[in-house]
């Protein structure tokens, strides 16, 4: 969900591989206010981003839009508060799998939801992982310990003979 203050319209768009921005393709959009649901005009073009355009006033807008390889990241053009709620299945909490960017602040509640809220942000970038990823890691780093360890102890072995 975004919420928007004293805005009258808002694009759809993403951030490219080299930070251009690029149209983003969304569907199940609900726009709620004062007016809720409030009317809104939509507009799209081959060339521009899609746009919804309404009333000037306090929103908050939700969409469902692509995901791709657990990240989400945005830029916006003037500050805003981002607050992001993951589902219980999504954590942040390990540094070798997940990445926050700077000034993101974690909040984990009991029923395992992670919330991660950003103050005055002009861009932010979320990348999450899962329970499967999180056991692949420790299943890597378990393998290579014991490689480790393999070609360590025939060597520490020699080395107390000849002293």
């Amino acid at each position: 969900m975004i919420e928007l203050t004293d805005a009258s319209a808002y694009q759809f768009i993403d951030t490219g591989l080299l930070g251009q921005s690029t149209p983003l393709t969304v569907g199940g959009v609900k726009l709620t206010g004062n007016c809720s649901p409030c009317q809104f005009n939509w507009s799209t073009s081959f060339t521009e981003p899609s746009t919804i355009t309404f009333a000037e006033g306090n929103y908050t807008l939700s969409y469902i839009g692509p995901l791709q390889n657990d990240d989400l990241q945005k830029t916006f053009d003037e500050p805003y508060d981002v607050n992001v709620t993951l589902p219980e299945e999504f954590d942040v909490r390990d540094p070798l799998l997940a990445g926050l960017s700077y000034g993101a602040n974690v909040t984990r509640y009991p029923d395992n939801t992670t919330v991660v809220r950003w103050d005055n942000a002009t861009s932010f970038d979320l990348r999450f992982y899962d329970k499967s990823r999180e056991s692949l890691l420790f299943t890597f780093a378990t393998f290579w310990i014991a490689i480790s360890l393999i070609l360590l102890v025939p060597f520490v072995l020699t080395w107390k003979k000849s002293g």
